[in-house]
């Protein structure tokens, strides 16, 4: 009896359990929908905001938007949620904005809106930029882009910089060389850093000095960008430009010698003469040089001297490379007894007419000049002597970098075989 008393007491425990359900509770079926940002028919939206699109209850399927006829950049997230411009927005223009989104139900929604941007008070413009589109320069080039007005924001106008980098592109390029130095030509992806000089100046430096043989593409979104209260950008700017073969000299001040490498191969060797060091302005500057610019002749005359006074000169110089704003180059003399013997020049470094008009010929802007060997120190701000801060020296001037490891952002270029 007390076994089926306890069998009949579980029976009824599990029919009590599988008894007790709660009743589902319908979802609440809604529709997907579509915002943006600025909000529709603004007429004086912030173009350095840019364009945002949001789907809720939903995914974006697809967004287009147009300035003046043109499709704006953007992309999605990765939850296809929400779509940005790339960049910010050009002031006082229309903007027509298209989407879709879905829901997983098949439900669709759509927006079709337009608004403007405001017209900014002052524009921020680019004064000039360096180097030259379409120039091909050395291993050692800088991009300087100065502006006309103060930046403010440097962080909102250094992000709106974009380089980009690849090699050129054919293996014929590389003349004799061929598919050799056009497999040595890109070793890896470039890292590079802005540096202000003031609130008028930015300056691009890679790492390292560029490789060989690299195609380079600048392009400053700076329309829309917003660098001083009521101050915006009102144009993009973009540059081209190729980094030609790898050309660097030494000149060890204390042998009297100068050596040219291309492509790592010694392409000439030069007697010199620097500068004599008897005064400060006399002694030529030890460090990473750039060449700068060229002139067949060149004017010079003695620094703070006086028509009379002693070491007075005003003389023609003919095949000059100038390497520093202290009077500094690289340029032809007939004084031979002296190249690779002593150092009798104002701070120049002077070498056989021939060999200077040869170093005249074949140097590019920014080809690199390494002096060694005199107690005067090359200038960080001394013409294009960037290349005397240290990396962490360097980014320390970025508006949105900070010392330590920095990861590359050029972008990486495609394979040989692609």
């Amino acid at each position: 009896m007390r076994f089926v008393a306890w069998a009949t007491t579980v029976l009824l425990l599990v029919a009590g359990c599988s008894a007790v359900t709660a009743p589902r509770e319908e979802q609440p079926h809604l529709l997907p929908r579509i915002t943006m940002s600025p909000a529709a028919e603004s007429t004086a939206a912030r173009p350095d905001r840019g364009l945002v699109v949001k789907a809720h209850d939903g995914t974006l399927t697809a967004v287009v938007a147009y300035a003046g006829g043109m499709i704006v950049p953007g992309g999605f997230n990765a939850s296809h949620t929400v779509w940005r411009s790339d960049w910010t927005l050009a002031p006082d223009t229309e903007y027509v904005v298209n989407a879709t989104a879905g829901a997983p139900g098949g439900d669709t929604a759509r927006l079709m809106n337009r608004f403007r941007t405001l017209r900014p008070q002052r524009s921020l413009d680019v004064l000039s930029i360096t180097p030259n589109d379409h120039e091909t320069v050395g291993v050692g080039m800088p991009i300087i882009l100065t502006f006309a007005e103060a930046v403010e924001d440097r962080r909102a106008v250094e992000r709106a910089l974009e380089v980009r980098a690849s090699p050129i592109a054919t293996p014929a390029a590389y003349g004799q060389h061929g598919t050799r130095a056009y497999t040595k030509a890109y070793t890896g992806p470039v890292d590079g850093a802005w540096h202000w000089f003031g609130d008028t100046q930015v300056v691009f430096r890679t790492r390292d000095l560029w490789p060989a043989r690299q195609n380079i593409v600048l392009t400053a979104h700076l329309s829309g960008v917003r660098s001083a209260p009521g101050t915006y950008g009102t144009a993009d700017r973009t540059i081209t430009f190729a980094v030609g073969r790898r050309m660097v000299s030494t000149v060890d001040t204390r042998t009297h010698q100068m050596v040219v490498r291309r492509d790592g191969e010694v392409a000439q060797r030069m007697a010199i003469s620097a500068g004599m060091a008897t005064t400060r302005e006399y002694t030529t500057t030890s460090g990473v040089h750039l060449t700068m610019e060229k002139g067949n002749p060149v004017r010079m005359i003695s620094p703070g001297r006086s028509k009379g006074d002693p070491g007075y000169y005003d003389v023609m110089i003919g095949h000059a490379v100038r390497i520093s704003n202290s009077g500094e180059y690289v340029h032809a003399k007939n004084n031979v007894w002296a190249q690779g013997r002593a150092n009798v020049s104002h701070g120049c470094v002077n070498a056989r007419p021939d060999q200077a008009a040869w170093f005249y010929d074949n140097a590019l802007r920014g080809d690199p000049v390494i002096v060694t060997g005199t107690d005067r120190k090359l200038e960080w701000n001394n013409g294009w002597g960037f290349w005397q801060l240290s990396w962490d020296a360097w980014i320390k001037g970025s508006a949105l970098r900070v010392p330590g490891p920095v990861q590359a952002f050029i972008s990486s270029v495609p394979s040989l075989k692609s």
